[in-house]
């Protein structure tokens, strides 16, 4: 397995003593500085130097710009001069509003993208470091393993038992072995499948293979959610209204007054009352925040669509091993088969543990990343006075494989001395031991003893054979079986309390791991796991192998899925597949997964949950999010924070279409049915309107903390949408009923005589002031006005009080009171604008009332 050109192969024990295990020396900190100005970063994607060309082109075709535009223009043409500034003031104003919403989610996007660079290790300055791939150079010496995604092009310079899928870039989803003579180039973006290689990078960023097709790939737009879809089909047929209403308005005032720019004037008003803009706005920003906010906490969010399925999610699949438990192995317990003791730490010494013990080691990994293996280097080193690693370099190795799986490795010094040690996993090494039958039956209640204590149990075993010409397949051997090996991974101390958080909330847990049935059931009872959200904790648990699983038909899988939360003995294919039955079980699932077999899985998931300390790369390739510290708990708060950006957006949208109805039907009104005062508000007082609500919706809404109540109700079907008509008809009454209040404003100013200007302050101060009492009743839909005061939102109170300060300065200040046509109001009309204002909205209070008298909990 070594190499000639090398001074010693990464198959055997020499650099141990070495902190560069390498024979390279890689680049000096200079000549990575002078590759790095010579050839630039290792980035698929150059930042264009007018990033804001893109954010600008957007806000100058969203459509309420243009209708800002067009009433700028009228206002000039009719030498209104001081209305044409206010408008002009209104597009800077409506633009930078606009580009200070998109700064924040793309800020926001920009920080969750430098969570999720991948990293590489590199030789620089004869040592190993992690870097982040993209600040590779041209001429690094890069090292990549199994799991790995390797980070750029380059050429092979040292190989061990390497093999690459580039399926990325060939279509071709098999393994190539690669070499040092004509095989032996490596590509960015293809997934390592054994092995491990060093390579010298020889093309980076877009001049790599990935590169030079990334241009396509970027043009490739990810697929909408169905709240996106739903919103975008909701604002185009507004907006389709919005052109219909128009057209009445302006056909209806000119065949009345047959001038063109003022029909033009009055038509463009109730187009800018009708357009939600404000809709798509508030989706993107919760979402990036939403996805902001999690990266807090130490959830890494790759796409921010994700953070609308958190919140639907059903069942979460998990791992056992570093997910409910520590990943904190210690050995702690062996059986030695030759003398038949089941032995603690304090009585390894004797010869039979130490070989056992031993066996094990050499049974592991050279170079051991699993917590297990390197719980086996650590006991060999602390038992043995003479430690026989460096003088031992393997000869022949059988990967992990089989089901259930095993691995064996052939080590040989140079004397001659040959070493076959096997580690796996008990039921495998028994299967192909030289054990009869009783001694099998003993060894399985040894087993059982084991794993009922919790502990991880791997069986071990050793075999003779002469001569080079090895048998293709490890199951051929026939081992001397020495004993057992267990370790306790306890569970973690908060485990309990986060599997009943995601009970309560309604959402199934089921356990998915490759260890054995015994000790999955045994830290499952510490953990307090239980069947369903609703069951006992102490309810016996119904376990499933992946084996007896693959052996049902369909129909019957399917139910055994849907009524079994225990699988142990778990492989790819039957993790894939209990997925894929749950999600056509109408599921929203979540599925936690740390190595490369777990990636169909996890991509496969509507959530793919990857651990960022011990995560492989593909996992976190394949998921969709990730843990950054390996604390299962996160979930909780993720879960949680899916629910509070969906009820908050909910409660943002459902105020926009409530606020949106009285400004169309105060403005359409009056002039379709020819009223005294027919344009009781013009452009300037519907574009103000806009500027309250529209930072009202998106900002204010986005801070409201999560309900009190929001983890004790069961998860919404993700197809269910606040913009069907049964969710709207509540906003649309509410909207309804303002309208009413602004209307009755009209006619008592009306018929106490009062003037247009006068009649004006009084419908637009119920409006505000109802605008006002709206936001505070729409936080909750359930709980009380009084109870959702005590939320903690400075963003509400601030928004509320400067609305109220702008109105007072509006109505009493002489120059504005002048430019928005509006009077001083006395004591007596303030009041009855106010209570107005008050009345038609306090009355959702008693809906609320209604609805608690009804489900109390």
């Amino acid at each position: 397995m070594s190499d000639a050109k090398f001074p010693f192969s990464t198959k055997d024990f020499s650099f141990l003593m070495q902190s560069n295990p390498y024979p390279f020396t890689g680049l000096s900190d200079e000549q990575v500085e002078a590759a790095r100005k010579t050839y630039g970063s290792n980035a698929l994607e150059k930042k264009t130097q007018y990033a804001w060309l893109e954010p600008l082109k957007e806000t100058v075709t969203e459509p309420m710009f243009v209708l800002l535009v067009a009433c700028t223009v009228i206002y000039f043409s009719l030498n209104e001069l001081s209305e044409g500034f206010f408008m002009l003031g209104a597009i800077i104003l409506v633009s930078a509003i606009s580009f200070y919403q998109d700064s924040r989610s793309k800020q926001a996007l920009d920080a969750l993208r430098a969570y999720t660079v991948p990293s590489a290790t590199v030789i620089r300055n004869n040592n190993l470091v992690d870097i982040l791939s993209e600040d590779i150079v041209m001429g690094d010496f890069v090292v990549v393993s199994e799991g790995e995604l390797v980070p750029a092009d380059g050429k092979i310079v040292q190989i061990s038992d390497f093999s690459v899928n580039e399926s990325i870039l060939t279509g071709e989803a098999f393994s190539v072995y690669k070499d040092t003579a004509e095989n032996n180039q490596v590509y960015q973006g293809t997934l390592v499948q054994s092995g491990q290689c060093i390579f010298q990078v020889n093309a980076i960023g877009t001049t790599t293979r990935l590169g030079q097709i990334g241009a396509s790939l970027n043009k490739i737009e990810s697929e909408k959610t169905p709240l996106q879809l739903q919103i975008d089909s909701f604002v185009k047929k507004m907006a389709a209204a919005g052109i219909l209403i128009f057209l009445i308005i302006w056909g209806i005032n000119y065949a009345q007054t047959e001038n063109i720019l003022q029909s033009l004037l009055k038509g463009l008003t109730i187009a800018m009352s009708v357009l939600p803009e404000e809709i798509p706005v508030a989706f993107a920003s919760f979402m990036a925040l939403g996805a902001w906010r999690l990266m807090q906490k130490g959830v890494i969010v790759k796409q921010t669509q994700t953070v609308e399925a958190l919140g639907s999610a059903t069942v979460i699949c998990t791992d056992k091993t570093g997910t409910i438990t520590e990943n904190k192995m210690e050995l702690c317990q062996i059986y030695v088969q030759k003398t038949g003791d089941m032995l603690t730490a304090d009585a390894w010494q004797n010869d039979p543990s130490v070989n056992l013990i031993r066996t094990a080691m050499f049974a592991s990994e050279i170079m051991p990343f699993d917590p297990m293996e390197k719980a086996l280097h650590e006991a060999y080193e602390r038992l043995t006075p003479f430690d026989e690693r460096p003088h031992f370099r393997m000869v022949h190795e059988y990967p992990l494989s089989g089901k259930p799986p095993m691995m064996t490795h052939i080590f040989e010094n140079t004397e001659g001395v040959r070493i076959i040690a096997c580690k796996g996993a008990a039921e495998a090494i028994l299967s192909n031991s030289t054990l009869s039958e009783p001694e099998k039956i003993r060894v399985h209640k040894v087993i059982a003893a084991f794993a009922a204590e919790g502990l991880r149990v791997l069986g071990v075993g050793s075999a003779y054979f002469v001569g080079n010409d090895f048998h293709a397949s490890q199951e051929t051997f026939q081992f001397e079986f020495l004993g057992l090996v267990g370790f306790y991974d306890p569970p973690k101390h908060n485990i309990a309390q986060v599997f009943q958080k995601f009970y309560d909330a309604g959402i199934q847990i089921k356990i998915i791991t490759g260890d054995s049935p015994l000790t999955t059931t045994a830290i499952a009872k510490q953990a307090r796991f239980k069947n369903n959200p609703t069951a006992a904790p102490d309810e016996d648990l119904e376990i499933v192998t992946g084996e007896e699983l693959m052996r049902l038909n369909e129909t019957e899988m399917a139910q055994k899925i849907a009524t079994t939360s225990l699988f142990t003995r778990m492989f790819p294919e039957a993790k894939l597949k209990i997925i894929n039955i749950l999600k056509a079980q109408n599921h929203i699932v979540g599925m936690t997964g740390d190595g490369v077999n777990d990636g169909p899985a996890l991509k496969a998931a509507h959530i793919g949950i990857a651990m960022g300390k011990r995560g492989s790369e593909i996992a976190k390739q394949a998921s969709s999010l990730i843990l950054v510290d390996d604390d299962f708990g996160k979930m909780v708060d993720a879960i949680a924070m899916g629910r509070k950006i969906y009820n908050n957006l909910k409660k943002a949208i459902q105020y926009i279409i409530s606020i949106h109805i009285p400004i169309i039907l105060t403005v359409a009104l009056p002039l379709i049915l020819g009223w005294v005062y027919p344009a009781i508000f013009t452009p300037v007082h519907v574009i103000f309107l806009e500027l309250i609500m529209g930072p009202t919706c998106s900002i204010v809404y986005e801070n409201e903390p999560l309900e009190k109540n929001s983890m004790h109700q069961p998860p919404r079907p993700l197809t269910t949408t606040f913009l069907s008509f049964k969710e709207l008809s509540l906003s649309i009454l509410q909207g309804l009923v303002i309208t009413v209040g602004t209307l009755f404003a009209y006619t008592y100013a009306v018929g106490k005589g009062y003037n247009e200007d006068l009649t004006r302050t009084m419908v637009f101060a119920t409006l505000i002031i109802a605008n006002v009492f709206l936001t505070l009743v729409n936080r909750s839909f359930y709980y009380s006005l009084i109870k959702t005061l005590g939320y903690k939102n400075h963003l509400m109170v601030g928004v509320n009080a400067f609305s109220i300060v702008l109105l007072f300065a509006l109505i009493y200040m002489p120059l504005f009171a002048r430019f928005f046509q509006l009077s001083p109001l006395s004591a007596e009309q303030m009041s009855i604008s106010a209570l107005t204002g008050f009345v038609c909205v306090i009355w959702f209070e008693v809906y609320k009332w209604g609805r608690r008298s009804i489900a109390p909990n």
